[in-house]
């Protein structure tokens, strides 16, 4: 779980207000456009990326604790928001990264202006129709159960579960929000928008689209018609991942998008041991107090028995 320190702030655009989130030390911009889940916020890829980069989590409308009006329907909608949000923050030379419907979101805005990035990261996304009208290119996740959609996502199913049970109710809320925001701009047309393909050409700066070897909602099939779309754009796997191979093989991961991003030499997403150490060495010191003070206690206890 990401654990860097991070500065949470709002922006307006179109009149409402998005939920930023600021956090690292280097002084790359990076902007993240994440999951439909949500989950990204939690994956140690991020602790690996603040090491070189000043990262910028924008949450799109609808999602996070950013606003969502009536009037916003589609991913398309959100695009020109968040493109917005991104000059009132004067975003510029940015690297981006995409995770899913992020992915979708960074594409419909590189489709229209690429004048605040440097380069592109699209992650297992949706957003396209690539086979004929009856093929099903994206599996319905809402006509699917919880357990066949688990075993979509996810190579090794146990890294996908969540136990919802022991969740604050402050975060289920906005766990409920982002699924309506999700379903409501993802229902019809279902997971893309019929003319992005079209578009993707327009996209001109250096892109790289990674993609689950073992995503079973869509398929690396799907990631390599994407990818054929865009002008010189760069197409990559990671082994024993599904829909989110950040979340999954975060090493993978960092390896694969590590020289096309230049990410410093030695962003590991692995926990320090020496924190685990020290910690082991903070708690050994607190128990010989314990037992001290237990001794005290017991001799107290002693004398009153011999005054009585």
């Amino acid at each position: 779980m990401a654990v860097a320190k991070q500065r949470a702030a709002r922006v307006k655009s179109f009149g409402m207000n998005l939920e930023v989130i600021r956090r690292g030390k280097g002084k790359k911009p990076l902007v993240i456009f994440y999951d439909e889940e949500a989950l990204t916020l939690e994956s140690p890829v991020l602790d690996a990326l603040d090491g070189g980069f000043q990262s910028t989590i924008l949450s799109p409308p609808g999602f996070g604790k950013s606003d969502r009006p009536d009037w916003i329907e589609t991913i398309d909608d959100c695009a020109y928001i968040c493109m917005d949000a991104l000059d009132a923050l004067k975003v510029k030379g940015a690297t981006v990264i995409g995770f899913g419907l992020g992915g979708w979101l960074a594409a419909e805005i590189a489709v229209k202006s690429t004048h605040n990035m440097a380069r592109l990261v699209l992650v297992d996304p949706f957003g396209i129709k690539v086979g004929g009208p009856f093929d099903r290119d994206i599996q319905d996740i809402w006509c699917l159960s919880p357990q066949q959609v688990l075993a979509a996502k996810y190579a090794d199913i146990e890294k996908g579960k969540i136990d919802y049970t022991v969740m604050p109710e402050s975060k289920l809320e906005i766990v409920a929000r982002n699924k309506e925001s999700y379903a409501r701009f993802c229902w019809f047309p279902y997971m893309h928008n019929t003319k992005l393909k079209g578009r993707l050409h327009r996209i001109n700066v250096p892109t790289m689209v990674v993609w689950g070897a073992k995503d079973g909602i869509i398929t690396p099939a799907y990631g390599r018609a994407f990818a054929k779309e865009i002008p010189g754009a760069k197409f990559v796997t990671v082994a024993n991942a599904g829909h989110f191979p950040h979340i999954e093989q975060p090493e993978a991961f960092l390896k694969a998008v590590g020289g096309f991003i230049g990410l410093s030499k030695g962003a590991s997403a692995k926990k320090k041991p020496a924190k685990k150490k020290a910690a082991k060495a903070k708690s050994a010191k607190k128990k010989p107090a314990k037992k001290k003070a237990a001794a005290k206690k017991s001799g107290r206890k002693a004398a009153r028995g011999r005054r009585r």
